[in-house]
């Protein structure tokens, strides 16, 4: 998608899982690339590794930036701010199970592992 076409770029992230002594400063990395990357907003779930992804994204630079709890509230929060040409990428460890987010986006219904 380029800039042109008018929709925004949305990355719902959750937390990376088993990453031991290196997890703080990863979430924080990730929230930085992400405002590198020209996210428009960023919605961090989880718990205290999200938060400190959202607040590193805050501080780089994302204009826009969320947390929430878990994946029916990113759902719900997320499609309540969809625009035609706006790009949603989902991303964590496949314990935060964030396909579930892209499936309620999508239509699909939502399954567990």
């Amino acid at each position: 998608m380029t800039e042109a076409e008018g929709g925004r770029r949305i990355a719902v992230l959750g937390e990376m899982l088993e990453l031991g002594d290196e997890a703080l400063e990863a979430h924080k990395a990730v929230g930085r690339m992400a405002a590198e990357n020209n996210v428009d907003l960023v919605v961090a779930v989880g718990g205290h590794l999200a938060k400190q992804l959202a607040l590193a994204a805050g501080a780089a630079g994302v204009p826009d930036v969320a947390i929430v709890a878990d994946n029916a509230t990113a759902a719900a929060f997320v499609g309540s701010l969809l625009r035609p040409g706006d790009v949603v990428l989902t991303k964590a460890s496949r314990g935060g199970m964030l396909w579930q987010v892209a499936q309620a986006l999508t239509g699909q219904p939502v399954t567990g592992l």
